[in-house]
């Protein structure tokens, strides 16, 4: 692989739901891709920590630690970091409005992209009804989730040893539950239209794990997905244009950092 094609330079970076803290983060898959993408600027779109999961129980391996440096390293090395705590990472909304080892913490940005157009770059958590009115039932929720991830580990560790490629229970199960499909729908809708009312052209989101590079409705909406399920970022080329880039790919021994895959889309 030439130098060319491991070392890719960006206008911006967008990455979101990394859930350091969690044995579900890929953290070795998102430090690959880190080592690999640079950027001027980075956005880390929320749900970065898992607070909710590290109040209940303490996991912080080195790997998770090693991402941390990682990102604080590109802030030393001259990149513009820009931090909005998520859901998970809401004890850092204390923090808004400050700096820290060279982060910008703040609710939301507005990212004016290399052909003007504007973008409201925002977790999302706000405009989920659940985390909004039935906070209860999110932590029900995420214990689900944990559960599912449990089981996907042991699906994805069968599937290596019969040479098959990773695969996402939770993210299979969000495309064929109509209710999740419904609340995917609603969420893009209600991001769409908060950046329509803020008078920009686009929002870039995070929070439901599903990656999306699409117009909605004269909104160009954007959502970075996750590094627990899909390993996905977004990423705007010098032209203006955006892109998910989707890091996944399998080696003998397992899933480990690999060439990008890349889907071009236009903004």
């Amino acid at each position: 692989m030439s130098a060319a094609e491991t070392s890719r330079h960006y206008r911006a970076l967008f990455i979101s739901d990394v859930h350091l803290g969690t044995r579900g983060c890929q953290a070795e898959l998102l430090l690959g891709f880190l080592k690999d993408h640079d950027a001027e600027t980075i956005y880390l779109v929320g749900d970065i920590v898992d607070g909710w999961r590290l109040k209940r129980s303490w996991y912080w391996p080195q790997l998770h630690n090693d991402v941390v440096q990682k990102i604080l390293r590109k802030g030393r090395k001259g990149a513009r970091i820009h931090y909005i705590p998520g859901n998970h990472d809401e004890f850092l909304r204390n923090f808004i409005g400050t700096h820290f080892g060279g982060v910008e913490v703040a609710d939301s940005f507005v990212h004016e992209a290399a052909n003007g157009k504007r973008y409201l770059v925002i977790h999302g958590d706000q405009f989920d009804v659940v985390i909004r009115h039935a906070k209860w039932l999110a932590f029900f929720g995420d214990k689900a989730y944990v559960t599912a991830l449990g089981i996907n580990t042991w699906i994805n560790f069968l599937r290596r040893r019969i040479g098959l490629t990773y695969w996402s229970l939770s993210a299979w199960a969000k495309l064929k539950v109509k209710n999740a499909v419904s609340f995917i729908g609603r969420f893009e809708e209600a991001l769409s239209g908060e950046a329509r009312r803020k008078g920009v052209d686009g929002v870039i989101c995070g929070h439901i794990h599903h990656a999306a590079n699409r117009d909605m409705n004269g909104i160009h909406y954007i959502n970075t997905g996750d590094w627990v399920e899909s390993c996905t970022a977004v990423a705007e080329h010098h032209d203006g244009t955006f892109e998910v880039i989707r890091w996944v790919d399998k080696t003998q021994d397992g899933i480990a950092p690999a060439k990008a895959k890349e889907a071009p889309v236009a903004a």
